[in-house]
């Protein structure tokens, strides 16, 4: 279960959107991933089963970049240097691959408990 999150409240409400929007972009550039050449999704943690389970999921070339951006990363992060401006991820290349799947997996968690917390009333 995920904390609670104010994100779709600020998504539903044009004003709340425009004047947060300049404030996240920031926020992104200021997480440096994307200098590293990573992707949101490259930093989820894979400690936890419904994570594991949605890498297994993905296609063979999507699981292929990852682990090629994250060792890119890690060898950038060894030699304290960044990519060069050219070879950082673009906002329009940071999309959601992951995600989805990992999304996907909890729904259908939740619904295999439900059917095994169903009780049969005769």
């Amino acid at each position: 279960m995920s904390a609670p999150s104010i994100a779709n409240y600020i998504a539903k409400r044009p004003f709340l959107r425009r004047w947060m929007q300049p404030i996240a972009n920031w926020y992104v550039d200021a997480a440096g991933y994307r200098k590293l050449g990573l992707r949101f999704d490259d930093l989820v943690p894979e400690e936890n089963l419904t994570v594991q389970t949605a890498l297994k999921r993905l296609p063979p070339k999507e699981a292929y970049d990852r682990v090629f951006r994250i060792r890119r990363a890690f060898q950038c992060s060894i030699s304290h240097t960044l990519l060069p401006v050219e070879e950082h991820t673009k906002p329009s290349e940071d999309v959601e691959y992951l995600s989805p799947i990992i999304r996907e997996i909890e729904k259908e968690n939740k619904e295999r408990e439900d059917l095994d917390n169903l009780a049969v009333k005769r």
